[in-house]
């Protein structure tokens, strides 16, 4: 484990703060993205959004729940790679591109069939892919890798996961405390929205009546993720998708990056024990960067995207 130090100003100094800032008070310049819709093993589709350089290496990064290639975090990252001549891809996952799928099934946080797809319309072009998530996708990433394990494409040589929840149940409790309401609320509006629009679509296959049921974001996993996407229930979908049990069977360089003060993460998401005894596997515990934050007041990059290009490049 690295205790690397990241220096933000006083308020920054706040997880919650940290968390909520570059959402409020970030200023971007909007990407001149190149999209290209790719087709699933199911027949769905897939948008991916390119920032291209003409380098024979590309960056895959991984948005978090109910984010998209429009994300801050995303954008910065992005922005700092091709400038350092990467080329990049911006996965949306199903229904984050700002349209409807065509299957009455979304995404979920170990749905690595979607990313292998993304994965296999890149190899022929490059030479070198890297991974990059955040949050949900930090766990898609670090699931991809482990469950691949000595099988993975030679093509693909690191992996940088950011404010990873590793242990889904624990990270899905957790959100759930008072001091989170604000988050879970933004997150259940956004997805009790998509489920309304899938209702109008699929009618009787989704139980519009159990939304009465839904006061947490374990209770939608439990009775709308888990079982639309073929898990039993919320356990079942926790336990097989959380990333923490494929830690140990990483090959490839691996940084996970969770900060001390993230109000997301319980103590089960940090996964010291398996980073200790996964050589190929760096955990990095800044003291503060609450939830994919890691934010700076009047500079263009963020200390998240800095560390992400220069670990990348190594």
């Amino acid at each position: 484990m690295k205790n690397e130090k990241y220096n933000p100003g006083f308020l920054l100094k706040s997880g919650h703060f940290n968390t909520i800032y570059p959402t409020l008070f970030r200023r971007q310049k909007a990407p001149e993205y190149k999209r290209t819709r790719l087709t699933t093993f199911d027949g769905d589709f897939l948008d991916i959004d390119f920032l291209k350089t003409g380098s024979k290496k590309i960056a895959i990064l991984c948005h978090g729940l109910e984010g998209s290639s429009q994300s801050k975090y995303i954008i910065g990252t992005g922005d700092i790679l091709m400038n350092a001549g990467w080329d990049v891809a911006a996965m949306n996952y199903r229904f984050c591109s700002g349209e409807v799928n065509n299957k009455l099934r979304m995404y979920h946080s170990g749905a690595t069939e979607d990313l292998q797809v993304v994965i296999n319309a890149l190899y022929d072009e490059y030479e070198e892919i890297c991974l990059v998530g955040f949050s949900l996708g930090g766990n898609l990433c670090l699931k991809y890798c482990g469950e691949n394990g000595n099988q993975i494409s030679s093509k693909i040589s690191r992996v940088v996961a950011v404010s990873v929840p590793v242990d889904l149940k624990a990270g899905s409790i957790n959100i759930g405390k008072p001091s989170n309401f604000i988050y879970e609320n933004k997150f259940l509006d956004s997805l009790v929205e998509k489920l309304h629009v899938k209702h109008k679509k699929y009618g009787d296959e989704i139980d519009i009546s159990k939304l009465n049921e839904v006061k947490k974001l374990y209770d939608f996993d439990d009775l709308f993720t888990g079982p639309i996407h073929g898990f039993k229930d919320a356990e079942d979908y926790y336990r097989q998708c959380s990333s923490k049990q494929f830690i140990n069977d990483i090959k490839i360089p691996a940084l996970i990056i969770n900060a001390e003060d993230d109000p997301f993460l319980p103590e089960e998401c940090y996964p010291f024990k398996e980073a200790e005894q996964n050589k190929n596997v760096s955990l990095v515990v800044p003291k503060y960067g609450g939830h994919v934050g890691f934010a700076f007041y009047n500079e263009k990059y963020y200390w998240i995207e800095r560390k992400i290009k220069s670990w990348l490049e190594k």
